[in-house]
């Protein structure tokens, strides 16, 4: 009886795990092969040599020379993976992640206390995550405008924020702003559920005992909301790193003959770049494995960790 119902349970799995095998096993696999071969070309499915080589990996982190390239161009992109996109993505990863963590946490908090309007705010927190993320990009871009801009007219200063002209940190410092403000509603909404679930004597016993507010928000709030906080928190560091969006909606292009040239590529802008130049695919295929490798990495170390901190 238990064979048999095994063998529907794989019946019913089967169209999943037959889509799973087409978009998602099968194509890492071919980038992981891709990332091996000299000078792919995906539109003859040729590449330059006969064997598997590591150049691709040398060349992503600059350990070898400009000979080895085609043109100055492309020697252009690969300089910058180390330099522009990885750092930039790393920034991203450990700015805006834990700050807007912890302020929707405590915006959730702050919502759950209050009972008037409790819902009307919670749809105004949760309007940008269902608009357009183009076109909120395109309101940050005219709020940090030189000229004419709603933040310099406010603070009343004269400064390039973002565009042509504007330094990389401070266009980083937009950029950062921007995705910690996106991402607020869905980190809202997750921790909101988790604390309308926890039971109210807790917080009726800290009482009696005239516990302080952050004292029963370490030891009360904090453990038993655990298990959404290690969940936002390996969902938010993976969509990180995955972060494309954002600057396309600040900058449109922020790539070689942008508007920035370079000083906002972040890993996953860089694999579409490398893409967009025929024969170097396999560039692109090796930032994505890298990429690959570093999200797995981090999420190991959180899944550590949140076996160890969360309370179940």
């Amino acid at each position: 009886m238990e064979t048999k119902n095994n063998w529907k349970a794989w019946l019913y799995l089967a169209p999943t795990l037959i889509l799973m095998i087409i978009f998602t096993i099968y194509p890492l696999i071919n980038t992981i092969i891709i990332s091996f071969l000299k000078h792919y070309d995906y539109t003859k499915n040729t590449f330059a040599g006969t064997s598997f080589t590591f150049e691709n990996y040398l060349l992503l982190f600059g350990k070898a020379g400009l000979a080895s390239f085609q043109s100055n161009e492309i020697f252009s992109y690969d300089t910058t993976f180390v330099t522009y996109a990885l750092v930039n993505t790393l920034i991203i990863v450990f700015v805006t992640v834990p700050a807007s963590i912890f302020l929707s946490l405590l915006i959730a908090v702050g919502l759950n206390s209050i009972k008037w309007f409790r819902r009307t705010f919670q749809t105004i927190f949760f309007m940008p995550y269902v608009t357009n993320a183009i076109a909120i990009g395109m309101v940050f871009a005219v709020m940090f405008q030189k000229d004419f801009g709603l933040i310099n007219l406010l603070f009343g200063i004269n400064k390039n924020w973002i565009g042509f002209g504007a330094s990389r940190w401070s266009a980083m410092f937009v950029l950062c702003v921007y995705i910690i403000w996106h991402a607020l509603p869905y980190k809202i909404l997750i921790f909101l559920s988790g604390l309308q679930g926890i039971d109210k004597q807790y917080y009726q016993a800290a009482k009696i005992d005239a516990t302080s507010k952050v004292k029963t928000f370490r030891r009360i709030t904090i453990p038993l909301l655990s298990p959404q906080i290690a969940y936002v928190f390996i969902t938010s560091f993976i969509g990180a790193f995955k972060e494309y969006s954002s600057v396309v909606a600040l900058l449109n292009n922020p790539g070689p003959n942008g508007s920035l040239d370079n000083s906002l590529l972040t890993i996953v802008y860089y694999i579409y770049n490398s893409m967009d130049n025929i024969g170097e695919m396999s560039m692109a295929a090796a930032a994505a494995v890298v990429l690959l490798i570093i999200i797995l990495f981090f999420t190991f170390i959180q899944l550590y960790v949140s076996n160890k901190k969360v309370h179940y």
